[in-house]
């Protein structure tokens, strides 16, 4: 019907009683908006993330028995409303929800596999743009998952104690959120243990106190983070502390059994942050370090934020790697699971700059290798056919030669750091997708670099030269 046509009264009339049972009774409890998502649609994990909010913080309060293998933890989570919400979702798998709030009152709950579903009471009002508190109580054994390429997260238990690991979908084993790596807070984690454990965490050591048989670490992220990146370890560890010249705090936590073997390649954790500072930019992190557990307590090492993971002692390499992280992948953080090469092309690509530096092996030799790895031809680095392909060689080696054809294209190193410091200084403690990066060299270049992302990002097939 054209709007300019006049309008009966008993059709306004029923387009008012419409407008208010869609605002009114549409909503259990009178709650006016609409569910926020159930799902962000990741290109791989559909289910992870939830919509109509963005967090801002998370306060975690654990107390942890890993003997008992229990955990009890209270979740306050403050969030923006994104649109008009009458009840939303959180990630979680496995733990008994025993209360929620939204800002202080009770929240109906209900639960359907790993979405957590609130629906805040009649009083509240939860307008897009608005800020809203919610606290979450639960309790019980958390979860090891396991992912699509057989590997396991969430939360493992170690031959002392447990460790936490996120990467892709594992936080939500330990805490409810928003457990995609497009929605970024900063962090409080408190973690109470038995008298002679330490729980390490991200960011910084706010406090140690022990009383009554245990003792409570306290730990401050203030830069964003994605949840995939929280981690939480608790054992019996050989920890050191210090700052480097730049007011960085350092802390590394060895397990007692590997603190000997680790000693040396942690020392060189500021050496390596300097290094990588002078060709990415500065450190994104007020805090770094790492964390070293026995072989057997996990199966990888894992880039989580300001504190990297490792199974047993790391090589040069892997440190190089998985620091090299804390710009590509933490500071700046792909929007969605299919632009994780750009996180793991250019950990690789410091590795090949590393050995260069430190060890006089050409970057173009680890090229040449890697171009003639079948492995790294087995998809396009950018569009892995599925879930359990998102790590896998083509990510790592052929993301790495996507970035050295672009400093072949560039033709002046001078330019080509200048450009790669660009790229983390633009998206600094930020989201980007391959999209962004493409658009942004060809922006920064002023080429037209069309061959070079169809033949390497997204090519099917090994070229016939790697010229």
């Amino acid at each position: 019907m054209d709007q300019r046509t006049p309008v009966r009264r008993t059709a306004r009339a029923a387009a008012l009683v419409l407008l208010v049972l869609t605002t009114s009774t549409g909503c259990t409890g009178g709650v006016e908006g609409r569910p926020g998502a159930a799902g962000l649609r990741d290109p791989y994990f559909p289910k992870l993330g939830n919509g109509g909010y963005d967090v801002t913080h998370y306060d975690l309060a654990l107390d942890v028995d890993p003997a008992a293998h229990r955990l009890r933890g209270t979740a306050t989570i403050t969030a923006r409303a994104t649109q008009d919400l009458s009840a939303f979702d959180l990630d979680l798998v496995g733990l008994t929800v025993e209360s929620a709030t939204v800002d202080g009152r009770p929240a109906a709950v209900n639960r359907a596999g790993q979405e957590l579903t609130l629906r805040p009471d009649a009083a509240s009002r939860l307008r897009r743009g608005s800020t809203f508190r919610t606290v979450v109580r639960y309790s019980g054994s958390p979860r090891t998952l396991t992912d699509p390429d057989g590997s396991q997260e969430g939360w493992l238990r170690t031959a002392d104690g447990s460790v936490a690991l996120g990467e892709p979908t594992g936080s939500m084993a330990w805490f409810p959120g928003n457990n995609h790596p497009s929605d970024k807070a900063s962090y409080d984690i408190a973690v109470t243990v038995p008298e002679g454990l330490t729980a390490v965490s991200n960011g910084e050591l706010a406090s140690r106190r022990t009383s009554g048989g245990t003792t409570t670490y306290r730990w401050h992220t203030g830069e964003p983070m994605a949840s995939y990146l929280a981690t939480v370890a608790i054992g019996r560890f050989d920890t050191k502390e210090s700052t480097t010249a730049d007011g960085i705090k350092v802390f590394t936590a060895a397990d007692t059994t590997v603190a000997a073997d680790s000693a040396r390649i942690l020392a060189r954790v500021p050496e390596v942050v300097k290094w990588e500072a002078e060709r990415f930019g500065p450190y994104p992190f007020s805090a770094t370090g790492a964390i070293v557990e026995r072989s057997g307590d996990a199966g990888y090492a894992l880039e989580t934020q300001n504190r990297p993971f490792f199974h047993g002692p790391p090589d040069a390499g892997l440190l190089v790697h998985e620091m090299a992280h804390q710009w590509f992948g933490d500071s700046v953080t792909p929007d969605s699971w299919r632009d994780m090469w750009l996180n793991e092309g250019f950990a690789t690509y410091a590795e090949w700059l590393w050995e260069a530096d430190k060890n006089d092996r050409p970057v173009q030799g680890r090229f040449d290798a890697a171009f003639e790895d079948d492995d790294n031809w087995a998809f396009p680095p950018a569009d892995p056919p599925t879930a359990a392909d998102i790590s896998q060689a083509p990510v790592y080696g052929r993301g790495a030669m996507v970035i050295h054809r672009i400093r072949q294209a560039v033709d002046d190193d001078k330019r080509f750091f200048a450009l790669v410091r660009g790229w983390t200084k633009a998206h600094r403690h930020g989201n980007a997708s391959t999209a962004d990066f493409t658009a942004y060299v060809e922006k920064t270049t002023g080429q037209d670099l069309t061959e070079l992302w169809n033949t390497w990002l997204y090519g099917r097939s090994r070229p016939a030269s790697k010229d």
